[in-house]
């Protein structure tokens, strides 16, 4: 019977009832970083290293080369120095593929190429510091890569900003 008499005087006097305020939005993702990290790179290299020893060196360097995750990653890719002291592979750029390593120079006159195939060649491999074109933010900028020798390539993946 209350709930008759409510109704009545809600109509009689034109209230309308109020529905409930509407529940709060979730809160957005933390969108990632725009550059990966040093952490993130040798996380990417590990994981590109046990692609490698899984699939065998023909497919994992045209995995690499793809450009795509989870082998790129932002401004991280994957890229391989063949036997030959060619680039085999290049997440980033694969125009480079087939380029004699030893020629390779940053704008400071390094020769980064040959550094990374020797840091690289050494046992747990390590990281080399240089400068190189960011793919995402089309400047040159630091670049700090980890490296480690897998199968007949050397392989890394670096991380910019000098880290």
């Amino acid at each position: 019977m209350r709930r008759f008499l409510v109704a009545a005087m809600v109509l009689a006097v034109g209230i309308e009832p109020q529905a409930p305020p509407p529940a709060e939005a979730p809160a957005a993702p933390e969108a990632a970083p725009a550059r990966g990290t040093l952490e993130e790179a040798r996380a990417m290299l590990e994981l590109a290293v046990t692609h490698y020893e899984e699939v065998g060196r023909e497919e994992a360097l045209a995995d690499f080369t793809a450009g795509e995750p989870p082998f790129v990653d932002r401004d991280l890719y994957v890229f391989c120095y063949g036997p030959g002291r060619t680039v085999s592979a290049h997440g980033a750029n694969p125009a480079l593929i087939g380029d004699n390593i030893d020629e390779l120079r940053d704008i400071d006159g390094n020769a980064f190429g040959t550094e990374i195939w020797d840091v690289g060649s050494q046992p747990g491999g390590g990281t080399v510091a240089y400068q190189w074109l960011n793919p995402v933010s089309g400047e040159v900028e630091p670049k700090v890569s980890a490296v480690r020798k897998v199968g007949e390539d050397v392989c890394g993946v670096g991380a910019y900003g000098g880290q």
